[in-house]
């Protein structure tokens, strides 16, 4: 593969821009004619609580955490419809994708985008009130239409969170893959390497997987300590497979 088109980025069009019917919009600005970037990857996704909560990890503790988690997972914008709660995520890739993508996005708030970058995405946004119970004013969201990798590191955590190897055509991947021997299973937030009833199949053998999870897997199973969570390698392999409509 040509070195110009190895950086990729992630992209999520968050409930907010599906709701104000601006998918459209967004493809059309992030088309290749605009950024010169072409699609790797494309899914629907209904973001469990458990994706949710690894997206935003580094938050995780921070104050404004749980609305961040109702936001992305579509509570925040179809309380009453949880069917109609997803998210579109795409990977785009080409020469400078990050920060590309970055550009014509924006800034994260979108009354400065509408300052600073007047016609970037995030400018169509809003900043919205949160009422409690009573209708008291409790504090503000951020509808700012999409989520874009910030760094190159970024977005290689964010695209293997969200996208197993096979999501993305063969001659477009660029982070290291294996074929799995083992078998591994999930359950209860625990690992197993045999079928406990209730549980489900994250890898098989001879299924192609992101070489981070199998080297994480082999070290969870090891009882060692891993660079990431269970849940972090389990939840991209439990995608649309948890139905979680709570």
């Amino acid at each position: 593969m040509d070195k110009e088109f190895t950086e990729q980025t992630l992209v999520l069009i968050k409930p907010d821009a599906l709701k104000n019917s601006l998918t459209g919009y967004v493809l059309s600005q992030l088309s290749e004619f605009h950024t010169g970037l072409r699609f790797s990857g494309a899914k629907i996704v209904h973001v469990s609580r458990m994706l949710a909560e690894e997206h935003y990890a580094e938050h995780r503790g921070k104050a404004f955490f749980p609305a961040l988690i109702e936001f992305i997972m579509g509570r925040s914008h179809y309380p009453d419809d949880p069917w109609k709660r997803r998210i579109i995520a795409l990977v785009f890739q080409g020469k400078d994708a990050v920060q590309k993508i970055r550009d014509i996005s924006g800034p994260t708030n979108p009354y400065v985008a509408r300052e600073q970058r007047p016609g970037c995405i995030r400018a169509l946004g809003a900043i919205v009130p949160v009422k409690d119970a009573a209708g008291n004013v409790i504090g503000d969201r951020m509808d700012n239409l999409i989520h874009a990798s910030a760094t190159v590191s970024e977005a290689e955590r964010e695209i293997t969170l969200w996208f197993k190897p096979n999501d993305i055509p063969p001659l477009m991947r660029i982070f290291p893959t294996e074929v799995s021997s083992e078998h591994y299973y999930f359950k209860d937030k625990k690992l197993y390497t045999n079928y406990e009833a209730g549980s489900s199949c994250l890898v098989a053998p001879g299924d192609v997987v992101w070489k981070t999870d199998l080297d994480a897997l082999s070290l969870l199973q090891q009882g060692k300590p891993a660079p990431c969570s269970i849940e972090a390698v389990a939840v991209k392999y439990l995608i649309n497979n948890i139905p979680e409509y709570d």
